[in-house]
C-alpha cells in the first residue's frame, strides 16, 4: 500500500471518484480540510457545493473542477478513512506474531479511528470520523450501487476487509464465514459508536465497544463450522 502525505500522509484513492486530484492542489487540499468540518457541523443533507465555496471564499464552479457532486466528495472522503485505518490497523499489526493478539490490536486500531492523528496537521480524523459514523453508508446505499462498484468506488473498505479477513483466518482457517464476520466487525464499531454518542440507550458505552468487538469476534471463531466455506467467486464483488 503506498502512501503520501497530506501534508504528512496522503492514500492513493480510485481516480473514478475525481475530476481533478484534490490533494495535488492547495485549492483541494483546503476543500478536503473544509468539507470535513462543514459536513461534521451541517451534515449531508444541509451541505451544499455554494455553503462550502462561502466558507473557502471560492466559487462553486471552481469545486465542481473536483468533484461532479456531493455525492462523490462525501464516498470520496469516506474511502480517505477507510485508507487511514487500513494504514493503521497494518502499523499496529507489524511485527506481532501471535494471531489472537493480532485480531485484538486490529480491533483496537478500528475503536481508535475516532481519534485525529498528528500525522495529518491540516486533517482532522477525528471530524471525519464523525462523519463516516453519520454518513458513511450514505456513499453505498443509493441506486447507483451497483455502477459504482463496479467502477471500484468501494475499493478503500474492501481492502480494509479483506485484510481483516486474513487476520481472521489465521485465528480459526476453518471459520466458514470470514467476510461477513471483518465487515459486521467494522459496521458494528461504526454503530456503536454513533450510539453511545447519540443514541447511549442502545449500547452499552464507549468504552465497551471494544470489548463487545473482542468477544463477538473470538466466540463466533471459536463456534464449529456451520457449513463448508463459500466458494471464491460469492465474495468478488
Amino acid at each position: 500500500m503506498r502512501f503520501r502525505m497530506l501534508p504528512s500522509l496522503r492514500p492513493d484513492l480510485n481516480e473514478h471518484l475525481y475530476l481533478r486530484d484534490p490533494q495535488a492542489t492547495e485549492l483541494g487540499r483546503r476543500l478536503l480540510a473544509e468539507s470535513v468540518r462543514l459536513l461534521d457541523e451541517i451534515g449531508f443533507e444541509a451541505f451544499t457545493f455554494r455553503k462550502l465555496a462561502t466558507a473557502l471564499g471560492s466559487t462553486e464552479a471552481s469545486l465542481y473542477r473536483y468533484f461532479e457532486n456531493k455525492h462523490r466528495l462525501l464516498t470520496y472522503l469516506v474511502s480517505w478513512h477507510w485508507a487511514w485505518l487500513r494504514f493503521r490497523v497494518r502499523f499496529a499489526l507489524h511485527n506481532v506474531a501471535d494471531p489472537r493478539q493480532r485480531l485484538r490490536l486490529a480491533l483496537g486500531a478500528v475503536c481508535e479511528a475516532s481519534t485525529d492523528d498528528p500525522a495529518t496537521p491540516d486533517f482532522d480524523e477525528a471530524a471525519l470520523f464523525r462523519v463516516v459514523m453519520a454518513e458513511a453508508s450514505k456513499a453505498y446505499l443509493t441506486k447507483e450501487v451497483d455502477a459504482d462498484n463496479q467502477a471500484g468506488l468501494f475499493r478503500e473498505y474492501k481492502r480494509l476487509v479483506a485484510d481483516l479477513v486474513t487476520v481472521v483466518q489465521a485465528v480459526n482457517p476453518a471459520y466458514a464465514h470470514p467476510y461477513a464476520l471483518a465487515s459486521t466487525l467494522l459496521e458494528s464499531a461504526r454503530k456503536q459508536l454513533f450510539f453511545a454518542q447519540h443514541l447511549p440507550s442502545l449500547t452499552d458505552g464507549p468504552d465497551q465497544v471494544g470489548a463487545f468487538l473482542e468477544h463477538l469476534a473470538m466466540a463466533a471463531l471459536a463456534a464449529p463450522a456451520a457449513c463448508p466455506p463459500a466458494p471464491a467467486s460469492s465474495v468478488a464483488g
